[in-house]
């Protein structure tokens, strides 16, 4: 009797269950309290006004993998959409001095995370620049000033690749992907699968991977509610104003330099971070721009 009793017991809490699981309405799911679970994948996407064949389920596929891995790295992709209010108003600019599309802003995000990132093979910097690729797009590398870590110009020599890259494959997308698996791999690989389509390309991993970790990055930043990243516009990181201040001399210690400009070392090294050393060696007397903040410090 007693065993009955919990089984008909037991059934009518299951019973009862199912009325307050199966009665909520569809349309009142909130897409932030379900993370883990199916997105929304948009109908059309394109990147720099080339568009994405997903009507190609391989394709359709690779971009759902994306954008389901960015929208369930919480932590990772939310600092990346607050940092972006900071590094945006400094990068999109310049692409649209050089005529790169805007949409390249989003390949930043996914070789860096807008922050100076150091990789295990050697670049750095936003735009993670090797050592010599660096310098052949104009940027000093040394021990004591490395522009691999100045946003502005690290985002110029990314351009000036970007338009080679382009003009050399007719396609953004590609120069895109070249970015990551360089020009002559990718011209490699057109010439030994003779298709000149980024989506029809086989690729290794990480390139095969790469257009379309821009596109759902692309896609969760322009559209964070819909992946459930919900922030108020103060809660973004914000430019701290400057002044500018040229210098032509050596000098031969920043961290006084700092003080006299009214800052500590810490923040001269953090709103320039191109500064390698706790010198500034200029023999040949070349005009650099020292950021001073003027407040936020």
């Amino acid at each position: 009797m007693k065993k009955s009793h919990k089984i008909v017991m037991f059934a009518a809490l299951i019973a009862t269950s199912g009325i307050f699981i199966y009665g909520i309405p569809k349309e009142k799911i909130d897409i932030q309290t379900h993370k883990g679970t199916a997105q929304y994948i948009p109908a059309d996407v394109d990147f720099s006004g080339e568009r994405t064949p997903l009507n190609i389920t391989d394709v359709r596929e690779r971009f759902e993998r994306e954008l389901l891995v960015n929208a369930n790295l919480d932590a990772t992709t939310l600092l990346i959409i607050k940092r972006a209010n900071r590094a945006f108003p400094v990068i999109e600019p310049i692409l649209n001095k050089y005529g790169v599309p805007d949409d390249f802003k989003y390949l930043a995000v996914i070789e860096s995370g807008l922050v100076n990132a150091v990789s295990p093979a050697g670049a750095r910097g936003v735009w993670q620049f090797m050592p010599e690729t660096a310098k052949e797009r104009g940027m000093e590398v040394n021990e004591i000033v490395d522009e691999r870590y100045h946003l502005e110009k690290s985002t110029e020599a990314a351009c000036k690749y970007l338009l080679d890259a382009k003009n050399k494959f007719g396609s953004w997308t590609l120069a895109a992907a070249s970015y990551n698996g360089g020009m002559t791999g990718v011209n490699k690989q057109i010439e030994l699968q003779k298709v000149s389509n980024y989506y029809d390309l086989l690729l290794n991993d990480e390139t095969s991977r790469y257009v379309f970790r821009i596109l759902a990055l692309k896609e969760i930043m322009k559209n964070p509610e819909m992946y459930g990243f919900t922030i108020a516009p103060q809660d973004l990181y914000s430019n701290i104003p400057t002044r500018k201040l040229e210098v032509d001399t050596t000098i031969t210690d920043l961290a006084a330099f700092a003080l006299e400009q009214g800052i500590n070392y810490k923040i001269l090294k953090i709103h320039n971070p191109w500064l390698r050393d706790r010198k500034l060696l200029n023999a040949a007397k070349k005009k650099y721009i020292i950021e001073i903040p003027t407040t936020g410090y």
